[in-house]
């Protein structure tokens, strides 16, 4: 408004005499009113408080606080961003909150003990990891049915699905495996071993690659899924810090293949690796006990959960800087972002 306020006061026959000016800013004036700038909502899943704390991206603060269920840890949204999904650990279900109320709108079945879970690319239906009873639980969430139940290894934790949709993987973190699911039998067609206490699984965006964490073992194996073969093993190491404090949990990989952010737990750190050369690029220092992670769309920012901080931190990717800290409740967990 201050520009077109500006115009309003110049006199005519000096705009006349800078017609480039004038169009110039007429322009500017054009874009900035047609094109405002992406505004993304962060939701935060804290384990201890029952809660979930709303993060405005823009502002980087927290603008709501939600109850839901018990010990509420794994977090996703659906493809619209009008229904959050949250696993309600003991409670033993997954709520679907209504985003624009925060209103808890039902339940869904879940199985025992949910702790993460993927959706279908497509939207629907919901893997869910049951970590009491070694399955992997498929629900319609539209029907709240009960589609199918996988058996899996022990203590079954990390999702990941294919970018189209026919493989899921669970990694169980006592048999220490990654599970590949095909999904339109709902059957296990192979098995890969992995480093102990494996917690994430996350496709490349190609679908070439699978990386999946293990917190004691301390490292991420990078698994061919074509293939079903472990062809890299990445370790860490950090100066000063001792080498079972780098737990690996968390796993995001950038849309273009080029980078991989891989939270080290009790190390504080966040891992910058080159996903083609393999090579570690950089450690971040975040808040304490980073846990899990998620970009905003544009992968512009990331957000990590800290847990025994108590807090958020933003991660400028680009420049691979922390540039804030949000406290939000306590232990956060999962994290996710509006996908508008």
């Amino acid at each position: 408004m201050q520009t077109l306020k500006r115009f309003r006061e110049d006199d005519v026959s000096t705009l006349a005499q800078k017609p480039l000016l004038f169009l110039a800013g007429m322009a500017a004036l054009l874009v900035g009113t047609s094109q405002p700038a992406d505004a993304y909502t962060v939701y935060v899943s804290n384990e201890k408080d029952n809660t979930v704390s709303v993060i405005d991206a823009d502002t980087m603060a927290v603008t709501a606080t939600w109850k839901v269920g018990r010990r509420p840890r794994g977090i996703t949204i659906s493809n619209d961003g009008k229904w959050l999904f949250i696993c309600a650990s003991d409670d033993n279900r997954v709520d679907v909150v209504d985003a624009a109320t925060g209103k808890v709108v039902r339940s869904l079945k879940s199985g025992p003990d949910p702790e993460l879970f993927v959706l279908h690319p497509e939207g629907n239906p919901l893997y869910i990891a049951n970590e009491d009873d070694n399955m992997v639980t498929v629900v319609d969430v539209e029907k709240n049915q009960v589609i199918a139940e996988v058996p899996v290894g022990v203590e079954p934790e990390g999702m990941g699905i294919s970018p189209d949709g026919k493989i899921l993987v669970n990694t169980s973190e006592t048999t220490n495996m990654a599970h590949f699911i095909d999904t339109a039998t709902f059957q296990a067609v192979d098995n890969v071993l992995v480093d102990a206490r494996p917690r994430f699984a996350e496709f490349s965006a190609d679908g070439k690659a699978l990386w999946v964490s293990a917190e004691v073992g301390g490292t991420v194996s990078v698994i061919d899924p074509a293939a079903r073969k472990v062809v890299k093993k990445i370790e860490f190491k950090i100066p000063g810090v001792p080498d079972e404090a780098i737990q690996p949990v968390g796993v995001r990989l950038t849309k273009d293949g080029k980078r991989a952010f891989v939270a080290l737990g009790p190390a504080n750190r966040v891992a910058v690796v080159n996903a083609q050369t393999y090579e570690i690029e950089k450690y971040l220092l975040v808040g304490q006990r980073v846990w899990q992670l998620a970009f905003t769309p544009d992968q512009k920012l990331l957000f990590t959960t800290n847990g025994t901080s108590n807090d958020v931190s933003v991660i400028d990717v680009a420049n691979l800087t922390v540039t804030k800290s949000i406290p939000v409740g306590r232990y956060p967990w999962g994290v996710v972002v509006s996908p508008n």
